[in-house]
């Protein structure tokens, strides 16, 4: 799906916004977690808190760990909130309606039946999204059918599947050929034999189609995803049905204990995780997730390995890097640059502001990892790690410093580099864009200009809605004279043109008349 650009504008806001302690929605994580969170439909909810300048404003509440938006999920609880048995039972009811339609065993059993079939007898419904058995066809006799469905197609399922477009839930880019390919390489080369995927369906296809492939490969892959179609195409232990966002795994301590034993298998050596969040996701969370993960890692080693960091690949805009190295200092961030098949900015090859934003943060040493300098990566022996080409070493901050792939410039009074596009400010003292806003971000209300508020709240927004709704049909009743108007002035015209036309033919016919009789 293509995001609009104000919305990674807000992306990148909300990515500064740990710096700036600005207004906005934060996670609370509870010091007393024996407290089960309430459930949604997307697992245990999480508990959140408004803040205007770093101060809670309100009380805390759950919301839906997965969905920022309420369209997606309505869950909403006050933290201090007591429920009736009633409520308790309905939000039971809703949690088990809103779940996937067949079990995971089901899915399972399904997929072994279909690969069985012969090709003629193998469909899809694009509508539902599903495999179809012959017990299944006279229901989607109406819908869309795609048949023939081959072996081929069977292991490339995120080609079969409509992506999920919603950016702030499942946000499904899924990764081009050249930038799947190349993790693949990578991985290969540094010597993992198993990656857990998390979020990352097109990575795990492909690791997949490199077993299997004549020349097979002896990488092993676990995919972990909030889409629940992945199941029918997939074995209990190639695929989980899995939040990131809470760490919740749908299909229970079955589905938890294969996560388990394929991060603990040989002791934990040769296993890396790469994983690829929702860009509109919280960082916060997403980094307490992967800590449970690491430390189920961990649970498998021996003492003497206890030092050692499960190695991680988490694939994220570059603008959240201050973010993420709050919670893994020890990570940092490679120049190479992702690509997305079905998003319209973050493509390769695209120069300027238009190159795509999403990088590659590790806690492997960077020096080990080589890009391809096919595509202009070079090894600079300064900083001991490959850069863009653009990314040139500045003598004043001893390191390669660009983030977006442009040549970035230093500013003295700053000391430090910053975007070519940005100047120093005498008023805010540092850098910022031309047209900023000189004072920092301006919060409160856009309506009436109070602090304690945002529009949505703002008591005058009915006189407001009035006014400009005043103003609107008044701007309609404008337009309509306006039309009427030209309509009259082009009848008028016409008519004056019509009486010039027939003065013309008579005065015509008079001079011949005059012409004949001489």
């Amino acid at each position: 799906m293509a995001a609009p650009r104000d919305w990674l504008g807000t992306v990148e806001a909300e990515g500064i916004a740990g710096r700036q302690g600005s207004s906005g929605v934060e996670v609370v994580f509870p010091s007393d977690p024996a407290t089960p969170a309430p459930l949604c439909p997307h697992g245990p909810t999480l508990l959140f808190v408004k803040v205007n300048q770093g101060k809670e404003e309100t009380r805390r509440f759950y919301a839906c760990s997965a969905c920022r938006d309420r369209k997606d999920c309505n869950f909403f609880q006050w933290e201090d909130e007591k429920l009736s048995g009633a409520r308790l039972a309905a939000r039971e009811a809703h949690n088990q309606k809103c779940q996937p339609p067949l079990s995971r065993t089901q899915c399972v059993e399904r997929y072994v039946k279909f690969i069985e079939l012969p090709l003629s007898q193998r469909k899809f419904c694009q509508g539902c999204q599903q495999l179809l058995l012959p017990d299944d066809w006279e229901r989607h006799q109406e819908h869309r059918v795609v048949g023939d469905i081959s072996v081929t197609q069977l292991k490339r399922p995120s080609q079969l599947l409509y992506p999920l477009e919603n950016k702030k839930t499942n946000a499904q880019y899924l990764f081009t050929d050249r930038s799947c390919q190349f993790l693949v390489d990578l991985l290969s080369t540094l010597g993992f034999t198993r990656v857990l995927c998390v979020g990352t369906p097109r990575l795990h296809e492909l690791i997949r189609l490199k077993a299997s492939g004549e020349k097979k490969s002896n990488i092993k892959s676990l995919l972990l995803d909030i889409d629940f179609r992945y199941s029918q195409f997939y074995m209990e232990d190639s695929f989980c049905h899995y939040n990131m966002f809470n760490h919740h795994f749908f299909d229970g301590k079955a589905a938890l204990e294969v996560c388990r034993t394929f991060l603990q298998e040989d002791k934990g050596e040769g296993v890396i995780m790469v994983t690829d969040p929702p860009f509109g996701g919280l960082v916060e969370p997403l980094a307490v997730t992967f800590k449970k993960l690491i430390a189920m890692w961990k649970e498998g080693q021996s003492q003497d390995s206890n030092q050692k960091e499960l190695p991680i690949f988490w694939i994220f805009p570059y603008f959240f890097e201050f973010r993420i190295r709050q919670f893994f200092p020890s990570f940092c961030m490679l120049d190479y640059q992702v690509d997305y098949d079905n998003h319209a900015l973050y493509k390769h090859g695209k120069t300027g502001r238009k190159q795509s934003p999403v990088r590659i943060f590790t806690n492997i040493p960077p020096n080990k990892i080589i890009l391809p300098s096919e595509e202009g990566y070079r090894f600079c022996p300064l900083c001991q790690r490959y850069v863009s080409l653009e990314n040139q070493h500045c003598e004043h901050c001893n390191s390669c410093t660009s983030k977006d792939g442009r040549k970035w410039n230093h500013c003295f009074l700053c000391k430090k580099c910053v975007k070519p596009s940005w100047i120093h400010c005498s008023i805010c003292s540092h850098c910022a864009l031309p047209d900023h806003s000189c004072g920092g971000p301006k919060d409160g209300c856009f309506i009436c200009g109070e602090l304690d508020h945002k529009r949505s709240t703002c008591p005058k927004i009915a006189t407001s809605k009035k006014v400009n709704n005043t103003l609107f049909f008044r701007a309609v009743r404008k337009q309509k004279q306006r039309k009427s108007n030209k309509m009259k002035m082009g009848t008028t015209k016409g008519q004056s043109m019509n009486h010039t036309s027939v003065t013309r033919k008579k005065s015509r016919r008079e001079r011949a008349h005059q012409y004949l009789c001489s």
